[in-house]
């Protein structure tokens, strides 16, 4: 079973991912509404651990610059 914190991480994930897919405005503001909550909701339990930009910057298996 997956923590809180990982299952509101990979929700919100999800709901970017279809937000940026979404075909109608409304559709991506709801989808943006919905990460907006389980983002919440993630910073609520880990209020370090929330800094998206940081993140992807970690998981880079190498460190080269973009030039």
């Amino acid at each position: 079973m997956e923590s809180d914190i990982r299952f509101f991480r990979r929700r919100a994930n999800e709901e970017l991912a279809a937000a940026s897919r979404a075909v109608t405005e409304s559709a991506r503001e709801r989808r943006m509404i919905l990460a907006g909550i389980f983002l919440d909701k993630l910073k609520a339990l880990d209020p370090g651990g929330v800094d998206p930009l940081a993140a992807r910057e970690q998981r880079r298996a190498f460190n080269w610059a973009n030039d």
